[in-house]
């Protein structure tokens, strides 16, 4: 008769993936209450999805980003090793998002069982960030060391979703 196994403590921490506004440490110290810079594993890469503006957030009235599957694109982002004491925080800031365990590449790893969210009910069409929100992410994509030409992309991106919205939605 072998001896019964002892389950295997649950890890102190866990990996998140943040494509959006969470890539800047500053503002999602807003909503985790403390400093985040020291939780920032890296840059990291999420296979097989694409970015899009396929929420409307409440809070920051405006279009908000998403990921959508997509085997022929990746979403480059911020790989983060929190805590799980700020696991509850995280979850209010994400209302509207739902929990995905996706896996990503951050330098020479792998990172399985890695947090995102995604959008639960999506929008038919994207909806124009604000200058704001467009800010956030762009500072955070750029603190946290995304590819130049990815930084582009992105920024281009949301100024084209601006321009095409009409003036009398502004």
């Amino acid at each position: 008769m072998s001896a019964p196994r002892t389950p295997s403590p649950e890890p102190d921490h866990f990996y998140y993936f943040a494509y959006g506004s969470c890539m800047c440490p500053v503002d999602l110290k807003r909503s985790l209450g403390e400093s985040t810079h020291d939780y920032v594993v890296g840059p990291a890469t999420l296979e097989g999805y694409r970015l899009g503006f396929y929420r409307q957030s409440r809070r920051r009235e405006c279009g908000a980003l998403d990921l959508v599957r997509d085997p022929t694109a990746s979403v480059q982002g911020v790989l983060y090793r929190l805590p799980n004491r700020l696991s509850p925080q995280l979850d209010q800031r994400e209302e509207g998002y739902l929990r995905e365990i996706v896996t990503v590449e951050c330098g020479d790893r792998v990172y399985e069982k890695t947090r995102t969210y995604v959008v639960a009910d999506k929008l038919s069409t994207e909806l124009p960030p604000s200058d704001g929100y467009s800010q956030v992410v762009l500072r955070g994509a750029q603190t946290c060391g995304l590819p130049e030409p990815y930084y582009w992309q992105l920024f281009y991106h949301m100024l084209n979703l601006q321009q095409q919205q009409s003036p009398s939605n502004r």
